[in-house]
């Protein structure tokens, strides 16, 4: 597309996203409504498209979360009993042994402003195993049956 000097194309190598980021860089201080303030826009969006398809980042999980606004606060695990409970408590849930409940979830959300969507994500609970996958051992169980209760064979020689 080239309209008064504007030059863009598709990013589809990360070639391509190099210049582009490159030209972002030289444009930043582009005014709105000019010429040049139109290229940055344009190549924002799409280095924001490329970067979502190819570079994505995901959420972080609740304990990162909370030890990020931490770190953000200057807050210590103490000033954290408020949300979640007890010391212990405190220290079961950063540890990654206690899951959060939907009460300390409202209360860190409206505590220390952390979003609901993220303080919700799946948190492994340490030391405990997964669930065994009950048709797997069933079958092992079925197959063991089977073969005590089947009539042996008769060879014959």
């Amino acid at each position: 597309m080239t309209r008064a000097g504007i030059q863009v194309q598709p990013i589809r190598t990360n070639r391509d996203y190099e210049k582009a980021a490159s030209r972002i860089g030289e444009l930043m201080s582009a005014a709105p409504g000019t010429a040049a303030g139109d290229e940055l826009d344009v190549l924002a969006i799409l280095v924001d498209a490329y970067e979502a398809k190819h570079h994505p980042v995901d959420a972080p999980d609740p304990v990162t979360a909370i030890q990020f606004r931490m770190e953000q606060q200057g807050l210590a695990r103490r000033d954290l009993e408020p949300f979640i409970g007890s010391r212990a408590r405190v220290s079961e849930v950063l540890t990654g042994k206690r899951s959060l409940t939907l009460d300390m979830i409202r209360r860190l959300k409206s505590g220390l402003g952390i979003s609901a969507d993220l303080l919700i994500g799946a948190t492994p609970i340490k030391g405990r195993r997964p669930p065994a996958n009950r048709t797997a051992r069933n079958s092992g169980r079925n197959s063991r049956a089977e073969a005590r209760t089947a009539k042996p064979s008769r060879k014959t020689a």
